[in-house]
């Protein structure tokens, strides 16, 4: 037996047990993490749920509003639409701005300058890409023969 075999043993037994230590801390880790992001999730859905109500209230109160001077359907129809452009407004706001003019598929917010010299390139934010690179011929074309090629045939003077 070797005088170095038991401490081998002692060595496999400590990084087990440091390796067990470690997926613990970690595992523990992660659970608090994850239950912080569970309750901010939590109480982002009830504010949600609660903005929901507090909408349909107000449309409720503006239809209400609407029907001491308008029939019912009447004041019921103007808040529908009242609600339908107020939907059709921040949609368009969260929605990007269309490609136009000056605006590059890669254009940068608040870098015209950059979108129009790229609009000015044929459109794109940076420059063509050769089909091959420098000194190789491009793919589909004869390379010329080196003239030191026995193939070549000679013109003796």
């Amino acid at each position: 037996m070797k005088p170095m075999d038991h401490l081998e043993h002692l060595d496999k037994h400590l990084v087990d047990e440091l390796a067990q230590v470690a997926r613990e801390t970690v595992r523990d880790e992660l659970r608090e993490q994850t239950r912080k992001q569970r309750r901010r999730a939590t109480l982002y859905a009830a504010s949600g749920a609660l903005a929901l109500y507090a909408g349909a209230a107000l449309a409720l109160a503006v239809g209400l509003a609407l029907a001491l001077g308008l029939p019912d359907w009447a004041a019921a129809l103007i808040t529908a639409v009242l609600l339908g452009a107020a939907a059709y407004v921040l949609r368009g706001m969260a929605r990007p701005a269309r490609p136009g003019p000056g605006h590059g598929a890669g254009a940068v917010p608040g870098h015209e300058a950059a979108g129009q010299a790229a609009a000015a390139a044929g459109g794109l934010p940076y420059p063509p890409v050769p089909p091959a690179p420098p000194g190789e011929p491009t793919p589909g074309t004869v390379p010329p023969r080196p003239t030191d090629d026995p193939d070549v045939p000679r013109r003796e003077a």
